[in-house]
């Protein structure tokens, strides 16, 4: 992102699993009980974490699915009915906020930004684990997987974020970790930076698609703060 961006950043939207909290090991133990009530074999951490990006049906299907196939839809909605209630028992108790996750927000809020999540997690478990990860208060907006008909990479999500929050989707900013979250800030409209950390369907984030590639959400912050001033001084002295 040479030079910044040509307008000031007033908000910032975020991606919840894998760009503020590993939550991974939760997600995991559920999809493994799931598995083993299904007379299955778990999958495991390492192999549930590439499962993750496009919400918990999504994430269900892949568990279930078999080298001949998906699962029939009895099966799927068995499985994601399992899910739910082993989720509901893990969610939060070994998730674990990434480095400078809570010094970013802190930053952000004091450039007095407007903070919102924009998750394909369904809503029944994002506030619960934000609440119990202490991160709830950063937030004033909060858009689940089930709150909009669509989920990232769809733009849906985050347009509703910016309409909820008033804010102006070309001075919006959406941090996350995948693919997912970078195609849908671009089709909405926003800036969109990308953290190197987190799950990842396919590999490292296509750079391509983003305006920024920074280690942790404090070092974005510093960023907009400099872009922010830097745009502040151009029109002052123009």
């Amino acid at each position: 992102m040479s030079g910044g961006p040509s307008r000031t950043i007033r908000s910032v939207t975020f991606d919840l699993d894998g760009t503020l909290l590993d939550t991974v090991a939760d997600l995991a133990a559920a999809c493994d009980a799931m598995m083993i009530e299904l007379g299955r074999a778990p999958h495991g951490v390492d192999q549930v974490r590439c499962f993750v990006g496009r919400g918990m049906a999504v994430l269900v299907e892949r568990c279930l699915t078999t080298p001949a196939g998906p699962p029939e839809a009895a099966l799927l909605a068995r499985g994601i009915e399992l899910f739910r209630r082993h989720y509901s028992e893990f969610n939060g108790r070994d998730a674990a906020e990434y480095p400078d996750v809570r010094a970013g927000l802190q930053a952000f809020q004091h450039l007095g930004l407007p903070l919102a999540v924009v998750t394909n997690k369904p809503a029944a478990f994002t506030a619960p684990l934000l609440e119990r990860t202490g991160l709830a208060d950063f937030f004033s907006v909060t858009v689940a997987g089930d709150t909009t008909t669509h989920k990232k990479p769809h733009p849906e999500p985050i347009l509703h974020a910016c309409h909820l929050l008033g804010a102006h989707l070309q001075e919006n900013l959406h941090i996350g970790d995948s693919d997912n979250d970078l195609l849908a800030a671009r089709a909405a409209g926003c800036l969109a930076f990308a953290v190197p950390y987190g799950y990842t369907e396919a590999g490292p984030v296509d750079t391509a698609n983003c305006d920024a590639l920074v280690s942790t959400l404090l070092e974005a912050a510093q960023r907009v703060a400099s872009y922010n001033e830097s745009i502040s001084q151009v029109r002052h002295t123009s």
